[in-house]
């Protein structure tokens, strides 16, 4: 009989996330195990390390022990469970405790997520990258997110801001790189190529809206986004060139 850690082995995409009780959009997320180790892919920085797991307490235990990125040295504790494809975590912030149950709220430095078995895609052609400005051009300060049907409180929505430089962008929280793509326009259409996401957007003067898939979703026709749709839509405001 295999163990959770030879059924956990590959790559496995961030389906939901939610962090100290306020759900966040996943982004594009991946976690892969290969071996005893596990890397990070697409949330901004590379975090790696070993991965243990403990299937005889209850609920089971999990621990990622960075050797590599920001938290290297220090340690996530956590709870987990594993059905077919999908794998939920609750875990600590780097170098805190472990959660007790699977429930994240204010104050308690506590991330939950849910994981799906990332399904292997046919080999792609990497996009050639463009410094040629966009009309996206800059860096943008997010008004508001609704993901699958949930607003994004304001004040995590305040922190939140996306840059397009030629034809990368990057999503940061405060000064902490989430997630990064290479994207493409076409009409009314935006797709962030390395997260597989298709979305539609609309430029309005200094305001610009998004609505995207899940990743390897169908695309948006329109800016709604209702629970169970697993869509994000989001609006910007256009930043002033800093001094």
């Amino acid at each position: 009989m295999k163990t959770d850690l030879e059924k956990l082995q590959g790559c496995w995409n961030v389906i939901t996330v939610e962090v100290e009780g306020q759900k966040f959009p996943a982004s594009g997320a991946q976690i892969v195990i290969t071996g005893d180790r596990f890397v990070s892919l697409n949330m901004g920085a590379e975090f790696a390390g070993l991965v243990t797991f403990d299937e005889t307490s209850t609920p089971k235990t999990f621990a990622l022990l960075y050797d590599a990125g920001p938290h290297a040295g220090k340690a996530s504790l956590g709870i987990y469970e594993l059905s077919d494809d999908e794998w939920k975590i609750c875990m600590g912030f780097a170098g805190s405790g472990r959660p007790a149950d699977f429930v994240s709220k204010p104050g308690t430095g506590y991330a939950l997520e849910t994981l799906r078995r990332d399904k292997p895609a046919p080999a792609k052609v990497p996009e050639p990258q463009s410094t040629t400005p966009t009309q996206l051009e800059g860096e943008w300060a997010m008004k508001s997110c609704i993901q699958d049907g949930q607003p994004l409180q304001k004040n995590y929505a305040a922190k939140m801001r996306r840059m397009f430089e030629g034809s990368r962008t990057t999503l940061y929280y405060g000064a902490q790189p989430s997630s990064t793509s290479s994207f493409r326009l076409n009409g009314g259409q935006i797709d962030y190529v390395d997260l597989d996401q298709t979305g539609i957007y609309e430029l309005t003067g200094k305001t610009l809206k998004i609505a995207m898939a899940e990743r390897g979703g169908k695309r948006p026709e329109d800016f709604s986004a209702a629970p169970g749709d697993r869509r994000t839509v989001t609006e910007w405001k256009r930043s002033e060139p800093r001094p």
